[in-house]
């Protein structure tokens, strides 16, 4: 049996050190790495725009000799912003990131689609906020494509990109081959469909089968009336349809914990792999 592909969000781990970092991946078994340089090691990346081949040297390096890949090098930036000056910023950001992304190794770079304000708004759901979200992802893939680069979108409920069927109108417009969906199931609950999570699931890695490049793997509550994020295995998500598709539909695709720190993991780890080898 392939074994589940098992990495983690770096900065849900604490770590003064790429050594101290690398020391707790290998502790805990992990493959790969969702790497946002700037949150684990902000003196290393005092901005966005700061990062280097040799950023991408120093840290890819040393992880591939410890055998763990750079699976999403992450640049979280602002897609949908009203203010093109904000926008302008947040994709020359990102370009800059596609173009060090070799020398991290790493397989892909990602991001969200942002939001229209600070924070949630309803103004997400308008198409207007799409079509903003679409044209800063179809310049980056634009750049990505000149560079052999991955760029990786990730969908979530409270962005523009809210929807398994947005993501895939996404990949259908943009018809790139270096553009491809980060997968977070989680991100797909809302308080109104959570109860359907299996239809809505299933439904998102039929639609977004060949499109999706990695998978992130989070757990859920509702609490108060609002989705809340918890550490995996301590929520309301059923893993079952996701290991299924990663165990025998696309073994060996990346998968990564996140919103998971340290003192949650052995109880994670077990979990996932439980559930796995059962499955």
């Amino acid at each position: 049996m392939l074994p589940l592909n098992l990495g983690i969000r770096a900065h849900d781990i604490s770590a003064a050190s790429r050594e101290e970092l690398g020391e707790k991946l290998v502790t805990n078994g992990f493959s790969h790495i969702q790497l946002a340089v700037k949150k684990s090691f902000p003196a290393a990346l005092p901005s966005l725009d700061s990062i280097s081949s040799g950023t991408g040297h120093f840290f890819g390096d040393y992880f591939a000799r410890l055998g763990i890949k750079v699976s999403v090098l992450g640049c979280y930036v602002n897609l949908a912003s009203p203010d093109s000056t904000v926008r302008r910023q947040a994709i020359d950001h990102f370009k800059q990131h596609i173009a060090v992304a070799p020398s991290f190794q790493a397989a892909v770079v990602g991001t969200e689609t942002g939001s229209v304000g600070n924070g949630y708004t309803t103004k997400n759901y308008i198409h207007e906020a799409y079509r903003t979200a679409r044209q800063s992802v179809a310049e980056m893939v634009a750049y990505a494509e000149q560079l052999g680069v991955i760029v990786g979108i990730e969908a979530g409920i409270n962005h523009p990109l809210y929807t398994a069927a947005l993501a895939k109108q996404l990949v259908q417009e943009i018809q790139s081959p270096n553009l491809r969906i980060i997968m977070d199931c989680a991100n797909l609950m809302s308080v109104e469909n959570h109860q359907q999570q299996e239809k809505v699931i299933h439904q998102a890695l039929t639609d977004l089968r060949d499109d999706i490049c990695s998978m992130h793997l989070k757990d859920f509550v509702v609490a108060h009336g609002q989705i809340k994020i918890v550490p995996v295995g301590t929520g309301w998500m059923d893993y079952s349809p996701i290991l299924k598709f990663l165990k025998y539909d696309k073994p060996l695709m990346f998968a990564s914990l996140e919103a998971t720190t340290e003192e949650h993991l052995p109880n994670a780890l077990s979990h996932l792999k439980e559930l796995y080898a059962r499955i």
